[in-house]
């Protein structure tokens, strides 16, 4: 219990002083579940020594969202308040800081309920917190949470399943390390490196070749090949996913042909498990949505607007980060998304385009990001020339 402790607060440290980059009178915004509290409050407590102003932190229950399926009435599944998203708009203006922790407390809550239902209920999604980010006035930052029920659903047949999800939280988070800040910029070089020679191929789209995909997506002339690290338009440095293995850039919605499979299970918000995703696009849309677990409301979900079936990201990840090379699903988007190259489905980030591009990339309330790539899954560049040119091979960089 006690190394528990100490790899939470160093966790919160890390989050406030690195992550988000908490600054002196700021405003905090912490959104949590219940089963989350322990690291919420080092989360608060961080923040306070840096500075904060206030800290608030928002808990969500997915026991109530459980309860409002089964029986609200159907029309008014979809509605949100219009103060919901408030919160999150008014620390965008404050220039504040938006701190999500994620993992599931209660997996497999609403499995048994009707899917195309629990598509339609889209709490805790807050569709504001995508307009502060690409209004980048505030930093942001999702680290992982660890809590009994998600460690549980990893490890089922651990003897102690918490205490052997917080050590490879640890590890992947490189907690594990001296000087973690220190391992990150590391790393964050590393793929900066990558990024910087994907920019000079100037690739006008890149093929997704491997087992049931077959995939071709277009980029704009100015898209951003691009690590976590990013800054604020106040010149405040932040990086808003820990652990992230990425390389990211926004694509053109209206540029995608062909078919591909997922290669690692997706968990929804709610934590609907969506598993056996096949996607086919036409002209940038996906015409066929259909999974082996969970298709229901994977097509719900995808449904809530034109633009949540065209992509607003593309992913490129290696083999030499440290969550791949575990072969872990931790069934939860930030952990399994830094494992493999993804996709997402939904709104884009402005960030990742110049201003010249910003009315074209994709607008939607929906960012559904799904697992694509593995050792199998080849990705070549196509270059503004037409010459085709190795990405990854076998998980590793070509270039």
């Amino acid at each position: 219990m006690e190394a528990r402790n100490e790899l939470r607060d160093r966790l919160a440290r890390v989050a406030v002083e690195y992550g988000a980059n908490i600054q002196p009178g700021q405003v905090v915004n912490v959104n949590a579940e219940h089963g989350q509290h322990e690291l919420a409050r080092a989360i608060a407590a961080h923040a306070y020594r840096r500075g904060a102003r206030f800290v608030d932190v928002w808990y969500f229950d997915p026991h109530l969202k459980r309860v409002r399926i089964e029986n609200a009435t159907e029309d008014s599944l979809d509605y949100v308040p219009p103060w919901y998203g408030q919160r999150a708009l008014t620390v965008g203006e404050l220039r504040g800081s938006l701190i999500s922790i994620a993992g599931p407390t209660a997996p497999g809550l609403l499995g048994d309920l009707d899917a195309a239902r629990v598509g339609r209920d889209m709490l805790p999604r807050i569709k504001e917190n995508f307009e502060v980010i690409n209004r980048n006035a505030s930093t942001w930052l999702v680290i992982p949470g660890p809590v009994e029920g998600w460690a549980r659903q990893v490890y089922p047949d651990a003897e102690d399943p918490l205490d052997r999800l917080w050590q490879q939280i640890a590890h992947v988070c490189r907690l594990d390390t001296d000087d973690p800040v220190a391992a990150w910029r590391e790393r964050f070089g590393q793929t900066a490196e990558v990024g910087d020679r994907l920019m000079e191929l100037e690739l006008d789209a890149v093929h997704f070749e491997g087992p049931g995909t077959d995939l071709v997506i277009g980029l704009f002339p100015t898209s951003k090949w691009r690590n976590a690290n990013e800054t604020t338009i106040d010149g405040i440095d932040y990086v808003p996913n820990l652990p992230s293995e990425e390389l990211t850039a926004t694509p053109d919605p209206q540029r995608a042909e062909g078919v591909v499979r997922s290669t690692r299970p997706l968990v929804l918000s709610d934590g609907t498990l969506i598993d056996g995703i096949t996607v086919r696009f036409e002209g940038g849309y996906a015409v066929e949505l259909d999974a082996e677990v969970g298709g229901d409301a994977l097509r719900t979900r995808t449904s809530i607007d034109e633009g949540a079936r065209r992509l607003g990201e593309v992913a490129l990840v290696d083999r030499e980060g440290r969550i791949g090379p575990l072969g872990t699903v931790f069934y939860n988007t930030l952990l399994d998304e830094n494992a493999a190259s993804h996709l997402a489905l939904g709104g884009a980030y402005e960030s990742l385009v110049g201003a010249e591009d910003v009315d074209q990339i994709n607008r939607s309330d929906l960012h559904l990001d799904f697992m694509i790539g593995s050792d199998e899954v080849g990705v070549t560049g196509i270059t503004r020339d037409g010459s085709r040119v190795p990405i990854l091979r076998d998980g590793s960089w070509q270039v």
